[in-house]
């Protein structure tokens, strides 16, 4: 089996934790159709471990996937966008200045879920989503940047 093969089942996994980890621990936000959940912190994971475009992927399809699985088609491909970027931004600035990476991976997910509510509903509810998705970033970073921390000690990547 190629190093290759090896990185996409082992993504696939992660993909697959990911979205099992956010569906089980999932909070909704009220007036915003939205939900907190930790799918951020398998992104982080996925980006600081193996770079941007795994974290791409990984973001972007356990969106796609939480979303989908969860009752909230309408959002499933402003969530493959918000967290397919977000990972691929934290991946890309995170070798170098993790803190960075990690800041602008969630103000771009933010960002992303105000606009997604701004055009599905109103954009007070964009607004009302906006500290409640900032939580949810901070908490979601805040995990996988503890479980990168661990691995790191622990494997010696």
């Amino acid at each position: 089996m190629t190093s290759l093969t090896k990185k996409i089942a082992l993504l696939g996994i992660i993909t697959a934790a990911n979205v099992v980890i956010a569906r089980t621990f999932l909070i909704p936000i009220p007036f915003t159709h939205g939900n907190i959940n930790l799918c951020d912190a398998g992104i982080v994971l996925a980006a600081l471990l193996f770079g941007s475009r795994a974290g791409g992927v990984v973001g972007a399809l356990s969106g796609l996937l939480l979303d989908l699985i969860s009752g909230y088609p309408q959002y499933m491909f402003f969530s493959l966008l918000a967290h397919g970027t977000e990972g691929y931004i934290i991946g890309q600035l995170g070798q170098k200045r993790q803190w960075l990476g990690l800041l602008a991976g969630t103000l771009v997910m933010v960002t992303v879920y105000f606009g997604a509510d701004s055009f599905l509903y109103t954009v007070p509810t964009g607004l009302v989503g906006i500290p409640l998705n900032l939580l949810q970033g901070v908490i979601g970073v805040t995990v996988g940047y503890l479980l990168v921390v661990g691995l790191n000690k622990r494997l010696a990547f």
